[in-house]
């Protein structure tokens, strides 16, 4: 009885100290409202406004459209110029794209008339806390579009928004710790676009990072396409970890409420599995050491713990069996040099030199 009571006063304190902001929780109903088809889906409104609620809302919404208009416009207008050589049917969208990547990864130099020229930079990566662990806004759209330096979260993001606004199919996957692009052409089939590296790797490039088994790609863990639906589902992970840096793990509520949402609308989201995962085992240590308990059955006395527990458990179960292995940082960011090191090996011929 004594150990039930508190946890009930624990759970209470902690729900008090880190309530759900509003801002957060209207971010998360404008989202879902966009899954359960209530208003229309928009990759690029999902991503800002969960930008968004980290500063509170004070993220200036307004100047950012501007910019993706430009860079849409721009996009445009380098797609009319002889990029590739490519005679399929779907010409049209796989010069669109070879125009997206060249401005997302080059130097461009647009004569405007016979005195102007519209100089444009490439977005670069930032090497410099690549997961966000310090600073969550290096993982942010508006972060990349004000400094010009990204990573593999904000890079393809601002691919697929750019994509959607010029109305191009675009398809988000995902890699251990890592997201990138796929695409399809009608003469080359799927292939695999890396912003950050600035190449077209072929998916041996994935596996050779150790951390992708057979299983995991069976199951759909990695190299698997996300729909238009499953892309902005996943902003709700992005808002739950954004939660978490903002506020701290102490209140795992809405951290797995986002993650359900996800797991709904993307069962293999293994990004969702663990961030819900690790949550409730965070909250569960919390409780431990709070009571000064050494196992957790000491507070199965609670029956939602216990439940919470047992979750828990089968989540990591489930991982395990569909071929999740963790990556440490070090080997991901090893992993990511493969192909500035190895371009030969790793680069899609049919694709090099291409676009």
């Amino acid at each position: 009885m004594r150990n039930l009571l508190l946890s009930i006063i624990l759970f209470c304190s902690l729900s008090i100290c880190a309530q759900n902001p509003d801002t957060y929780q209207e971010v998360y109903g404008f989202i879902n409202k966009m899954l359960n088809d209530e208003i229309p889906l928009n990759f690029k409104n999902a991503v800002f406004a969960t930008e968004s609620a980290y500063f509170d809302d004070y993220l200036d919404i307004e100047p950012l459209y501007q910019e993706i208009e430009m860079l849409a416009q721009l996009t445009n207008v380098i797609s009319g110029t002889e990029l590739i050589t490519y005679r399929g049917k779907d010409k049209n969208f796989v010069a669109k794209h070879a125009a997206l990547f060249k401005m997302i990864t080059d130097s461009l130099a647009i004569p405007l008339d016979s005195i102007h020229i519209l100089a444009h930079e490439p977005y670069t990566y930032d090497f410099d806390d690549p997961m966000g662990q310090k600073d969550w806004t290096k993982m942010f759209v508006s972060k990349l579009l004000e400094t010009g330096e990204g990573n593999c979260h904000s890079l393809p993001y601002l691919y697929k928004i750019l994509a959607d606004e010029l109305n191009i199919p675009c398809y988000l996957a995902f890699a251990p710790n890592h997201i990138y692009i796929k695409l399809y052409a009608e003469n080359t089939g799927w292939y695999n676009t890396e912003l950050t590296s600035a190449t077209f790797p072929i998916d041996a490039w994935i596996i050779a990072s150790g951390y992708v088994t057979i299983d995991a790609i069976r199951n759909g863990l990695y190299m698997d396409t996300l729909s238009n639906k499953q892309a902005v589902a996943n902003c709700l992970l992005d808002l739950a970890q954004g939660y978490q840096h903002k506020y701290g793990k102490e209140n795992p509520e809405f951290v797995i409420k986002c993650c359900n949402t996800v797991l709904q609308y993307h069962p293999t989201n293994v990004n969702a599995m663990l961030t819900k995962a690790e949550a409730q085992k965070h909250y569960i240590h919390t409780l431990m050491k709070a009571q000064n308990l050494k196992k957790p059955e000491d507070l199965f006395s609670d029956q939602s713990i216990k439940e919470m527990y047992l979750e828990m458990e089968s989540i990591y179960i489930q991982l395990h069996k569909s071929g999740y292995r963790r990556m440490p940082e070090e080997m991901y960011l090893q992993w990511m040099r493969l192909l500035t090191n190895e371009p030969d090996i790793y680069t899609n011929q049919k694709l090099k030199g291409s676009k």
